[in-house]
């Protein structure tokens, strides 16, 4: 499709093939009907606000802030090529980042390593412009194991989970010829490959997979129990072969369901985070032509949500375009609309030490405009959604370091930002 049909005001010049994962597939996307409402330019609350996971007894309620506050942006390190994710093993020591290739980079005391964590170079396929190497997690105990995991696209463009190890939990190098895949994904067609992973307070390995791409979900996948695609899958992968399914997972005893499902109704939720105080669930799913959204999941759910997809797209009807049939869904409890932007990155809950205004608010953006929002629920239980600073920069991934703060990662140019609160 014409992408002159959504503004887009990006920082500097952007390269051919550059516009990675989630906003390549704009031009995938069908042109919506001209007969259709136009997007407005304001955030729209969920219809009913979630509950929260409760606070333990021991500590009283941490104050929230009544509305985020000023951020800024401080150079932090720079060199990378096409990172698409930043995160840390357990250590201050070191920030690991992921470059799309299939390079894992450690960066100490402020300086890139010259030999890199992982290179996987030669199995990773990255010709897609939302393919290549998409994250790495760290368990906790990788310390004592240096076993680690990583999500990739391989050179057929499917999606391979593979477990590698560090010897003797070297933070510095991995043994690539370590690698144990233990799960794969067909992948129907080059976009939407979701890539996220994240171990959640639970110890389980959580992945967020895409619709299978394309637009519109054209197989219906998302909202098919039987097939891994457009979904949040929760695995065990501690002291197995491969991995085994939690007998908690919702969807263990359904017939024809895959029990790896913890939610679905997604349609490619490239960024997600867990709340480090709380647990809460953080999703940020890409939108198709006009709106891009925030799911929220409670600490206490038992999963089984249905975020929607493609019946709706953020809080609207998708298909069928109006009169669609919202029982049992779970509303996005923000979204915007591509006046805003058109790729939404999700972020983190700030939770570090440094800035106390910033604690409890959760920090996403736009890969497209570079806005980057904090949002924050407030006591009534309704969600604000604040615009807090215009980058310019194409935000391909927040990140968190060991000690809670917060990273922007400007794809195009390979630097990367602190987070900081504004004077």
């Amino acid at each position: 499709m014409n992408r002159t049909r959504y503004p887009v005001y990006i920082h500097g010049l952007i390269l051919v093939g550059l516009l990675l994962l989630v906003n390549a597939c704009r031009s995938e996307k069908p042109v919506p009907s001209p007969t259709a409402a136009p997007p407005t330019a304001t955030s729209i609350p969920t219809a009913t606000p979630q509950p929260q996971a409760p606070e333990p007894q021991a500590q009283p309620p941490e104050p929230q802030p009544t509305r985020p506050p000023s951020i800024a942006l401080e150079p932090a390190f720079s060199g990378f090529r096409q990172p698409v994710y930043l995160t840390h093993a357990g250590d201050p020591a070191w920030v690991y980042v992921v470059e799309r290739a299939g390079r894992i980079r450690v960066v100490e005391g402020g300086e890139i390593l010259p030999a890199p964590f992982l290179d996987i170079t030669d199995r990773v396929g990255s010709g897609g412009a939302e393919q290549g190497l998409l994250s790495v997690a760290f368990p906790p105990d990788f310390a004592t194991t240096g076993l680690f995991y990583v999500n990739y696209t391989d050179r057929r463009g499917d999606t391979v989970i593979a477990r590698y190890r560090a010897p003797n939990g070297d933070p510095r190098r991995a043994d690539p010829a370590s690698e144990q895949i233990i799960l794969r994904i067909d992948q129907p067609a080059r976009n939407h490959n979701g890539g996220q992973l994240q171990f959640g307070p639970d110890g389980y390995l959580y992945i967020g997979t895409g619709d299978g791409g394309r637009g519109g979900d054209p197989w219906g996948n998302a909202q098919n129990l039987g097939v891994l695609l457009g979904k949040m899958l929760r695995i065990d992968v501690a002291g197995v072969e491969t991995y085994a399914i939690p007998a908690d997972n919702p969807f263990v005893d359904r017939p024809g369901a895959r029990p790896e499902i913890w939610a679905l109704g997604l349609r490619n939720p490239w960024r997600f985070s867990f709340d480090r105080a709380t647990g809460d669930l953080y999703i940020a799913d890409v939108g198709q032509n006009r709106y891009e959204e925030v799911d929220v999941q409670p600490a206490n759910s038992p999963g089984g949500e249905n975020y929607g997809w493609d019946i709706m797209e953020g809080a609207h009807c998708f298909e069928p375009e109006t009169g669609c049939e919202t029982d049992g869904l779970v509303l996005p409890v923000v979204e915007y609309d591509h006046t805003l932007g058109c790729s939404i990155t999700g972020g983190y809950v700030y939770r570090g030490s440094r800035y106390p205004a910033l604690v409890g608010v959760y920090l996403f953006g736009d890969f497209c405009t570079g806005r980057i929002w904090g949002l924050l629920q407030s006591p009534a239980g309704t969600w604000e959604m604040t615009e807090l600073l215009q980058s310019g920069l194409q935000i391909s991934t927040f990140g968190e370091d060991a000690e809670g703060e917060l990273y922007v990662v400007h794809y195009s140019d390979g630097s990367i930002y602190r987070i900081v609160a504004a004077p």
